[in-house]
């Protein structure tokens, strides 16, 4: 299907000229006014703008500046100002009100083409960027559905390990990625049956076996995707109950044969688990928690990333008040 691009400019042979260059490759709707040009955006909601400064009733500025306005947050409308004012003073004043680029008349129709191109790919590429977010969204809480944790719990321990990654050395990028990854890590609860989840009382043996599985189905799930951030998932979703001392499942691998990505989340969802008020527990006080993680140093966690947590402490205490507000917030707009 192909983009729609919005063309507005009051002179004919202009909007003739355009035609010309973009309609082999886009879906193309022309406006001659800042009325006409409103209509069209709210009818047609195009992913670009071409935009005249000079129209009879408005400049293409303030026009910009409302359409900015009506907008949806989560709409993502281009605008490039085409135009044969060429000083810096005019270029500055169309990127202060919304613009991402400025073409100067009379247009080279290369010229025209390749910015067209070039931004068009950069909202595909947001576009993309919210999908994955949204499918994060919804294994994360999927995995958590029938299970007793609260929905802020999967991203707060993200939080959490994403400071521990930055912490351990990783950069930027991949710390980012491990954080939208970890959410996922138990997709695999999708496939335990409800009255084990919610189960009370301690898990018969027969019981804990099929918990055991939900490492290796949420391994499965998730990689089918090849998305860069899916296979970081479903590593962490079959590796996140690994141990140091190979005393995990569902492998029983030990210290550095368990991916670092396993190991940085689960520190980050034992802290969050320990640190939570859940149905059967009170939330432990942070010296206890300490005290905790310091112990299995070396048993359940990799020692380095110990020293790093106690390092990043008032940190991750930070984030965790950043998320006990959220949860209020939130608790008061469902009553």
């Amino acid at each position: 299907m192909l983009q729609t691009i919005l063309i507005v400019d009051d002179e004919p042979v202009n909007l003739a000229i355009m035609r010309d260059i973009l309609s082999a490759d886009y879906n193309l709707v022309f406006a001659r006014d800042g009325a006409d040009t409103l209509t069209a955006v709210a009818k047609h909601n195009p992913a670009m703008i071409l935009l005249d400064i000079g129209l009879p009733d408005i400049n293409g500025y303030d026009l910009c500046r409302q359409i900015k306005q009506q907008l949806d947050p989560a709409q993502a409308i281009q605008v490039i100002f085409i135009t044969a004012y060429t000083d810096m003073a005019h270029e500055a004043a169309g990127f202060e009100a919304g613009g991402v680029d400025y073409i100067a008349k009379p247009v080279s129709p290369a010229v025209v083409r390749a910015r067209v191109s070039s931004h068009l790919s950069r909202v595909r590429a947001t576009a993309l960027e919210r999908s994955y977010r949204e499918a994060i969204l919804m294994l994360g809480h999927a995995g958590h559905y029938n299970d007793s944790d609260t929905g802020a719990h999967i991203w707060r321990m993200a939080a959490y390990a994403g400071a521990l990654a930055r912490g351990y050395g990783w950069d930027e990028d991949r710390s980012a990625r491990l954080e939208l990854a970890a959410p996922m890590h138990d997709t695999g609860k999708l496939g335990i049956p409800q009255s084990i989840l919610r189960k009370p009382d301690p898990l018969t043996q027969h019981e804990w076996d099929v918990m055991k599985t939900h490492p290796q189905i949420g391994y499965e799930i998730l990689r089918m995707s090849d998305a860069p951030v899916f296979q970081l998932a479903a590593e962490i979703a079959l590796r996140h109950h690994e141990k140091w001392d190979g005393s995990g499942y569902p492998d029983g691998l030990a210290g550095e044969q368990i991916p670092e990505s396993a190991r940085i989340v689960a520190l980050a969802d034992v802290f969050d688990a320990l640190s939570m008020k859940r149905p059967y527990k009170e939330a432990w006080p942070l010296e206890k928690i300490q005290e905790h993680i310091r112990a299995t140093r070396g048993t359940h966690f990799d020692p380095d990333i110990v020293d790093v947590f106690e390092n990043i402490v008032p940190q991750l205490l930070d984030i965790h008040r950043e998320w006990t507000v959220k949860e209020q917030i939130q608790a008061q707009g469902c009553e």
